[in-house]
């Protein structure tokens, strides 16, 4: 008689947990896809391009919406400087963020307007990097952080736990097309956003 409520407590208790998790994962899934479909409509000091892989001397596809987005908002005057961010990925290969300023550059985006850091290998040391960047331009307190709309929900959390003034600002085009490819990214955001707020790493 004991074993058997035991058992019954012991899965109940299994029931819920597994509830419980499934509903924590799904819930944060949804509201990262939802917060990567707002974007700040406000002007702002600055756009943070968070990094991504080049392709020698080239930006990759994903990198490269980043810059044109940035670029755009440059532009249209929704900004007035960029900040790109991204150290060395491969041997032989530029650091991201030399890339993105070049890319801009040619696209007659004002080399004054630019700052670049070039040491960085994660989201969270993009933004830190970036904020030791404008540290010494006081002027400078409003930034949008441009990415993947599925990145920016950690992205912009992240920021702003470093104190920075962020809003988001999605890649209106993105590489990441295809559903299965959104799944993919949208289940890696998931795990390291839930890492995130566990251990703020």
């Amino acid at each position: 008689m004991l074993k058997n409520i035991r058992r019954k407590w012991l899965f109940r208790i299994l029931i819920t947990t597994i509830s419980v998790l499934v509903f924590t994962i799904s819930s944060t899934a949804i509201s990262i896809y939802w917060y990567g479909n707002n974007s700040y409509s406000n002007k702002a000091d600055a756009a943070i391009v968070l990094g991504a892989a080049v392709w020698g001397k080239e930006p990759s596809p994903v990198f490269r919406e980043r810059i044109n987005h940035a670029i755009n908002l440059y532009k249209n005057y929704s900004i007035n400087k960029i900040i790109f961010t991204g150290g060395v990925g491969e041997v032989n290969e530029p650091a991201e963020a030399v890339v993105g300023q070049t890319y801009a550059i040619t696209r007659r985006v004002t080399a004054a307007d630019i700052f670049i850091e070039t040491q960085s290998r994660t989201t969270y040391q993009n933004l830190k990097n970036a904020l030791e960047v404008v540290e010494t331009h006081q002027e400078l307190t409003k930034f949008l952080i441009v990415s993947d709309p599925l990145h920016l929900k950690r992205a912009v959390l992240m920021a702003r736990n470093l104190g920075i003034d962020a809003y988001p600002s999605p890649t209106p085009t993105t590489r990441y097309r295809s559903f299965q490819s959104q799944m993919q990214f949208l289940m890696r955001e998931t795990y390291f956003y839930l890492v995130y707020l566990i251990f703020k790493i």
